[in-house]
């Protein structure tokens, strides 16, 4: 069974930074894709940003620029750099892996924001 396990998150001003890690029980590479979504309160959850197998990447409109999505094969983990940290982007963040047949999802870990 794959286990995705989120950590990083925190409390922070706005304008500061964030680096959240999700680590994979097995080979990242096993997957199509990996990513990070997040939902606030009252909202539905969205992509914020993904990686393919190929190492394309694709981000939300709303975290162009300011974020970043990266990997380290060897310690199978993906990572989210989170920079210009806004007010708005305070959510629980969720890392997703998918494969052919399945989705994986981590536990989440809260960012908060304040203004």
């Amino acid at each position: 069974q794959v286990q995705l396990v989120e950590s990083g998150g925190g409390l922070v001003q706005a304008g500061g930074s964030l680096r959240l890690s999700c680590a994979a029980s097995g080979n990242i590479f096993s997957f199509n894709a990996m990513g990070w979504y997040r939902q606030a309160p009252g909202k539905q959850r969205e992509l914020v940003a993904g990686i393919t197998r190929r190492g394309w990447t694709n981000y939300a409109n709303s975290v162009q620029g300011r974020f970043t999505i990266s990997r380290d094969s060897a310690k199978n983990t993906v990572y989210l750099q989170m920079n210009s940290l806004k007010p708005e982007d305070t959510a629980v963040y969720y890392c997703n892996a998918e494969s052919v047949s399945s989705a994986y999802w981590g536990q989440g870990t809260q960012v908060t924001v304040s203004s």
